[in-house]
């Protein structure tokens, strides 16, 4: 087979999958991967896709942003093993900040632990949070620019709350990870209220499915070694583990 035949095959697979590892890619083909990655390196070259480490994803993948009623339907089982997973990493006493997000939601009614300070910019937690008084929470809204599209509150002044504290653990959410790009979302604005969050906490822990991995979008909130842990759910290659463990980042699979 033809570069060229090959090529389009592969664009082909990329369509109807959302991404694509070279090694898989390399044992469809019967080639080797230093084929693959030339024939990617092409594509790239040519707009057609976006390499990331160990594969590709489509070139207008970046820009996308699904709604937050779009997402609360998606993977609701690994949203919830994450969520209850990620709640009991939170300890009587704490002090923490939940990010806006479908599965930082379902961390907000999965908490156990009392006498907790909860900093969030997201008006469906304070919403969740306002009604577990027997917990003893203290509830922090770090207001802002309500963005419809995610139900967050971002912006200048969300962020200059944010830099008046520091807390223990900050949970956030994100649309593409990986180990070179780092934690991405689509949007700038949002991506800059993560990274004040991420400023004020001691640990960093990332939840998120895995389809998120090997997935780039458009503003990076930070380099993937700021962060502490990877919580997530569902099927992820060992070698896509070992290279977050190479920089330091601890991934949980629930």
């Amino acid at each position: 087979m033809f570069a060229e035949e090959r090529q389009k095959e592969i664009k082909a697979i990329l369509d109807k999958e959302g991404s694509i590892k070279v090694n898989e890619i390399s044992n469809y083909f019967n080639v080797s991967e230093a084929t693959i990655r030339r024939d990617l390196k092409e594509m790239e070259e040519r707009r057609i896709l976006t390499r990331t480490h160990g594969g590709a994803v489509p070139i207008d993948i970046t820009n996308f942003e699904p709604s937050f009623t779009d997402k609360k339907d998606e993977k609701q089982v690994e949203k919830l093993a994450i969520a209850k997973y990620a709640a009991k990493m939170i300890k009587n006493g704490d002090t923490i900040i939940l990010d806006s997000g479908t599965t930082t939601l379902e961390i907000a009614k999965n908490i156990e632990a009392e006498d907790i300070t909860v900093i969030t910019n997201s008006i469906d937690i304070a919403s969740e949070l306002l009604n577990r008084k027997e917990k003893n929470i203290e509830l922090i809204v770090a207001g802002g620019i309500l963005r419809a599209n995610t139900r967050a509150m971002v912006g200048k002044l969300c962020e200059d709350v944010l830099k008046n504290f520091r807390v223990d653990k900050v949970f956030i959410g994100a649309n593409g990870i990986t180990p070179i790009e780092g934690i991405t979302t689509p949007n700038f604005t949002e991506a800059q209220t993560k990274k004040a969050m991420i400023d004020s906490a001691n640990k960093v822990i990332v939840v998120a499915d895995s389809s998120k991995f090997e997935k780039i979008s458009f503003s990076v909130i930070c380099k993937s070694e700021a962060v502490t842990q990877i919580v997530t759910s569902g099927e992820l290659s060992s070698e896509e583990i070992n290279e977050f463990n190479k920089i330091g980042v601890e991934v949980i699979i629930t």
